[in-house]
């Protein structure tokens, strides 16, 4: 059962590299360019995206929780 587990890891880590392979070569090796057309194709989904925070802002309560 050991080998099916490590089989299908190494499955899948050798998908994600080749993926990285065709994406280095699509863009000649240019990571700002390869970062550009992520975020290019990420607002184009219309899905949400997560911003994160500035560290110079302080987290506000959402109201879930009753204050103690």
């Amino acid at each position: 059962m050991m080998t099916e587990k490590q089989n299908n890891r190494d499955t899948i880590v050798e998908e994600i590299h080749q993926t990285r392979r065709r994406m280095a070569e699509n863009f000649d090796g240019d990571i700002t360019a390869i970062l550009d057309d992520a975020r290019k194709r990420q607002a184009a989904s219309g899905r949400p995206i997560w911003q994160g925070r500035s560290s110079n802002k302080a987290l506000k309560p959402t109201g879930d929780k009753p204050a103690s």
